[in-house]
């Protein structure tokens, strides 16, 4: 491939990447707030325990599709069948597999509804009998969450496909607002807890038809048109392809929704409370995974698609060792900041109303456990769809099944001695075993990515993020010594750490002479000419 049209192809992904990031960073930030009024309003105890147990599976559900297995599987095909077929055929396959998911995930939630106890077991094994009974009141309320994302997911997956990123980045956002503006509402009338957890239950489904909604207009202009009747080809190639492809992606991609899953488990027979500070924990991590991860991760799949399609393999490789490249310089230092910065960022964040300042330092161990595995969390989004763009779907499954088992036998030795710290943790090195095989498997069969292009920024990254570390640590370990509390004095604590640090981190990686620092530097300049 020549020089130009690397480069070009390197625009386009950095500015798609820009644009899916950016809306996905108002996404995570309207997220946050809506975590800030789910800690006032509940805490962190017995019925936010409760909630997040019963919003597990649906919730593991909306992470599987939305940002894996159907993604993964549905947008090569999309892409594959728009090029190679017409429009028109791409938004009948759109269509079937709309039919399909729409019956097939309504039935499981109806089953749910009718029978939540086996959901609750799974989710959370050592909840005491009432505690049992609240979720599954919670789980009735909120499982139909799934069929509508079902909707929602292959409509984004259709739009980005299209390369028309903002509608799907935007649903997210949707989703936040609508339970911001319930939880508002119960933050103001101020029922009892009981009756402030069945409404949040209740605004979390609202705000899955409100994700779906915003996608219709783009859908609709775009030509597509839905089926009122089901349409259910099973037969169809493209339809056949797409469940041949979900079924090893929903493994290749599970393992660190599975490994959440298995830590509520186990975290139901450490305290109440327990379920929660990891949530809260898992929350803030999911900050850079989203903006970064999944940005970079989304825009790169359908680069890789094409690729792929095309049989340009060396497009293929720089392609993922753009993305590659994009999610290390960003997930380092993000990295650093979680891991020496927690108390300080929870402690602002959370620390309201019925959060304690018990929580904040429980949420924080918990944090510092997850944060070691930030950068394979972020880098597994963009390295998995690599492999299902290569028709391999056998490799995610085999690093995915490693990374289960790893994290269920470090939890059954561990987490009686090191709580929920040791759970945390436990899926940090399952990610990283995850993210060590995908790459190591990839360089073997494959090769052409371990190369200098890759490695060298790497270590450049890492220097600079080591010149951080030391900056950011000096700075919060004086302001700390600041006396006084309250928001302002809190937010200075915050962010004052995570300004220098980011400054000296951006201007040490343009001295060592990383590239995206470079990048990143000419478009603020840009941003402050306009």
């Amino acid at each position: 491939m020549t020089a130009p049209a690397e480069a070009s192809g390197s625009e386009r992904l950095a500015s798609g990447a820009r644009r899916v990031s950016a809306l996905t960073m108002l996404s995570r930030l309207l997220g946050l707030a809506r975590e800030q009024i789910f800690a006032l309003t509940l805490g962190a105890g017995v019925y936010s325990d409760a909630f997040l147990a019963a919003f597990r599976i649906p919730n593991l559900l909306r992470d599987l599709f939305a940002e894996g297995a159907l993604s993964t599987a549905f947008v090569p095909t999309y892409v594959a069948t728009l090029r190679r077929e017409s429009r028109a055929a791409a938004h009948a396959l759109a269509n079937r597999v709309m039919s399909t998911l729409t019956i097939y995930l309504g039935a499981v939630a109806l089953l749910a509804m009718f029978f939540p106890a086996p959901v609750v077991h799974l989710v959370a094994t050592g909840f005491s009998p009432e505690k049992s009974a609240l979720c599954a009141s919670l789980v009735r309320i909120m499982m139909p969450f799934l069929p509508t994302v079902s909707l929602a997911v292959v409509a984004m997956g259709a739009l980005n496909a299209e390369e028309k990123y903002t509608a799907p980045a935007l649903a997210s956002s949707m989703f936040n607002l609508v339970a911001i503006a319930g939880g508002t509402v119960v933050y103001f009338i101020g029922p009892s807890a009981r009756l402030a957890v069945t409404c949040w239950a209740t605004f979390t489904l609202a705000g899955g038809l409100a994700q779906l909604a915003i996608q219709v207009p783009p859908l609709w202009r775009s030509g597509f048109r839905p089926r009122l009747l089901p349409d259910l080809k099973l037969r169809d190639p493209g339809t056949r392809r797409i469940a041949m492809l979900m079924a090893p992606a929903t493994l290749g991609v599970a393992a660190m929704q599975v490994n959440v899953v298995v830590n509520s488990s186990f975290a139901s027979l450490i305290s109440d409370g327990a379920l929660s500070w990891l949530s809260y924990a898992f929350r803030l991590m999911q900050l850079p995974i989203g903006v970064f991860g999944v940005a970079v991760g989304t825009t790169a799949l359908t680069h890789l698609s094409r690729d792929a399609a095309r049989d340009d393999w060396d497009a293929l490789r720089a392609t993922l060792r753009r993305g590659l490249r994009m999610v290390l310089f960003l997930t380092v230092p993000s990295t650093v900041g979680l891991a020496l910065l927690g108390v300080p960022i929870i402690r602002f964040i959370f620390q309201h109303g019925r959060f304690s300042p018990h929580a904040t330092t429980e949420t924080a161990r918990a944090l510092s456990g997850y944060a070691v595995g930030l950068v394979a969390y972020a880098a597994i989004k963009v390295v998995v769809p690599a492999f299902y763009a290569l028709g391999r779907t056998r490799v995610p499954v085999a690093a995915s099944i490693t990374a289960v088992v790893m994290n269920l036998a470090w939890n059954i030795l561990t987490f009686r001695r090191f709580g929920h710290v040791g759970l945390a943790l436990g899926t940090s090195l399952a990610a990283l075993v995850n993210f060590f095989v995908l790459v190591l498997t990839f360089e073997r069969q494959i090769r052409g990515l371990i190369t200098r292009d890759l490695v060298l920024p790497l270590l450049r990254i890492l220097a600079a993020a080591g010149v951080m570390a030391v900056a950011v640590w000096l700075v919060s370990s004086r302001i700390e010594a600041v006396p006084g509390a309250g928001t302002a004095i809190f937010a200075m604590k915050a962010f004052v750490p995570i300004a220098v640090g980011g400054a000296v981190y951006l201007a040490t990686a343009r001295l060592f002479g990383v590239d995206e620092a470079r990048g990143f530097s000419r478009l603020l300049r840009r941003r402050s000419s306009t």
